[in-house]
């Protein structure tokens, strides 16, 4: 019957449906008279398309009320499209990315930037959590050093190869799952990755000699440190530069409460419940963050489409496959495999041969170097006389340092952004290809009052600290000073060089924070291996001042190679990297924004602000 057509009754007769392929997903149905085709989605929108002719289509972005309200479809829709705004398409269940993607809470999205405001702050928060087990497994342990020794029956040198052989691990095992990363994406590196951290971390717990403990130790590092790398690409893949210094400051919130409650937390389960309970600890821990990531991560890593490959036609000519050929094509395909597996992942310290790369890294390692020799001190100076403090007192000195870590973590990435925005208005670039235009950031924007109060403040900290460690009891508030202010200033570092390397390399970011924690943490091993010999030939002052010194002279350097030199730099290596910089516009920031002249706050071009309420 045609379309609009009656029957003898004179009532309309049905209307026909369009033939045409069924896809997977979609469902015919029938409301009245209207038909039409349902898309079925627990995690998209309930969309019509509309089969009768003139009457238009509803979109991804429209609700169709025709639909009951009570329809489960469309309920399960509303839930999911609450962490999405409405011009973001939902990836549906089936076609999620990541081990176990379908059964996500938080939809994975074409545009991860378009996440609502809410749901990036929850992905930061779990990332964060997550990022904080891998410095716990490393501090939980140095208020039960001690005991440690006299149960296994080893020196102080070898129990201190726990955590020295931990922190290495750290350094090595993120290149892998940088590189891992980018092929399998995030989801899959955190997955994976925690599961084993549980493993390693039982293991570890139920070890009979310190040889089965170190390996175990080294196994559970290597596993925990895959956030260290992948948790800033994350970061990286859904905050816009922007924003990007305040949420990487929350980030590393997350590896911050690591050595806030690990000491604590291991002074008491080791004085309570011996050594191996802190070691349990972890493995309930990790348990705890592999639900949450197995839930509330989605995949974010941006979805590269293959370019598609010209069909070629059969050629003729072609020598027919024989045994011979077909094992050479399986030599070179296993052999393909193993280069990928082993030595892709060690390309990326190739990146150290780049000027901006290398300066930002060395300055965060010499901080970090600075940081588990005053880790090591302070367990060796506070747990001899004059002091001879129990371990629980122990884990209690180092709360200054990381109330330090916290406090500039809070504050720095706020900080951060707002240099950065004024030192782009200043500079007055604008990316005019988009309306309204917007301020175009560099990496190099992040280095101003902030790097030099910082690069100055850990190391006179740290000899502080080193000159009144040791004058007893009574002055006990001045060294906690000390850490606390060193804290501060080398947590600005780590924070401004960690968001200055997603931005030095934007495509590479997880790999680019993988050269900076290989670096930084193979010179904390040597820095934990070395500083318990160093102070027993150098004593605690001495030392201190030796290392405070270098880091001062050598971090001001770094800062100011890069104040110097870094646009030059950048420029070659964005030119080496292929990578092509906006196209930049001076323009009179008068025209383009208003800038407060009391204290210099932008009023930046951001999205309209029923978008910013959502």
């Amino acid at each position: 019957m045609a379309v609009g057509s009656s029957d003898q009754n004179g009532r309309p007769g049905p209307v026909a449906k369009p033939e045409r392929p069924s896809s997977p997903g979609q469902e015919e149905f029938e409301v009245g008279s209207h038909t039409g085709t349902s898309i079925i989605s627990t995690d998209e929108e309930a969309v019509i398309m509309d089969d009768v002719p003139g009457q238009g289509q509803i979109g991804i972005s429209q609700r169709e009320n025709i639909l009951a309200p009570t329809h489960p479809t469309q309920l399960r829709s509303r839930r999911s499209s609450s962490f999405v705004r409405s011009n973001n398409p939902i990836i549906p269940r089936s076609q999620r990315r990541g081990l176990f993607g379908r059964f996500t809470i938080i939809p994975e999205v074409e545009s991860p930037l378009e996440y609502k405001r809410g749901t990036k702050w929850t992905i930061t928060a779990v990332v964060a959590l997550a990022a904080a087990a891998a410095p716990m497994g490393s501090g939980i342990f140095l208020p039960a050093l001690p005991e440690l020794s006299r149960e296994l029956n080893t020196t102080t040198t070898v129990t201190n190869l726990t955590v020295a052989m931990y922190m290495l691990a750290m350094s090595i095992f993120p290149l892998w799952w940088s590189s891992f990363s980018e092929t399998l994406g995030r989801r899959t590196i955190y997955i994976i990755s925690f599961a084993m951290f549980v493993v390693f971390s039982a293991l570890s717990a139920v070890s009979v000699n310190i040889s089965m403990l170190i390996v175990m130790r080294i196994l559970g590092g290597g596993a925990s440190a895959s956030v260290q790398a992948v948790g800033a690409g994350t970061i990286a893949d859904i905050w816009e530069p922007a924003e990007r210094g305040r949420a990487m400051g929350i980030f590393y919130l997350g590896p911050l409460i690591g050595p806030l409650i690990s000491p604590l937390t291991g002074g008491g389960l080791s004085g309570a419940f011996g050594w191996r309970s802190t070691m349990w600890f972890l493995t309930i821990y990790g348990g705890v963050m592999l639900l949450m990531i197995f839930f509330c991560l989605p995949e974010t890593l941006a979805n590269k489409k293959p370019a598609p490959t010209p069909a070629s036609s059969p050629d003729l000519n072609t020598t027919p496959l024989t045994r011979v050929h077909t094992a050479t094509k399986s030599i070179k395909s296993a052999g393909s495999t193993l280069k990928r597996f082993l030595w892709d992942p060690l390309t990326v310290l190739s990146y150290l041969r780049y000027p901006p790369v290398l300066v930002s890294v060395y300055s965060a390692s010499v901080a970090f170097g600075a940081l588990f020799v005053l880790n090591i001190s302070i367990q060796s100076t506070f747990s001899t006389p004059p002091y001879n403090f129990s371990s629980i007192i122990l884990g209690c000195l180092y709360l200054p340092p990381s109330m330090g870590y916290i406090t500039a973590s809070t504050i720095g990435g706020r900080w951060l952004d707002h240099i950065m925005k004024r030192q782009a208005l200043r500079a007055g670039r604008f990316d005019d290809s988009v309306n309204p235009p917007k301020l175009i950031f560099l990496p190099e924007d992040r280095m101003g009052e902030n790097m030099w109060l910082a690069a100055s403040l850990y190391p006179l900290s740290l000899i502080a600290y080193g000159f009144t460690s040791g004058l007893g009891l009574k002055y006990i508030a001045v060294p906690a000073v000390a850490t606390f202010c060193f804290g501060v200033g080398s947590m600005l570092v780590f924070g401004a060089v960690t968001t200055m390397l997603t931005e030095f390399m934007p495509q590479r970011s997880s790999s680019g924070v993988a050269v900076n924690n290989f670096v930084r943490n193979f010179v904390s091993c040597v820095g934990a291996v070395v500083a318990q010999p160093l102070i027993d030939v150098m004593g605690n002052r001495w030392l201190c001042l030796m290392v405070g010194l270098f880091a001062w002279i050598t971090g001001n350097g770094a800062i100011w190679l890069l104040k110097r030199r870094g646009e030059k730099w950048r420029r070659e290596m964005d030119e080496a990297l292929g990578t092509t910089p906006k196209k930049i516009q001076n323009k009179n920031t008068q025209q383009r924004q208003g800038v407060n002249g009391v204290d210099g706050e932008v009023k930046t071009e951001e999205r309209s602000d029923e978008e910013s309420k959502q």
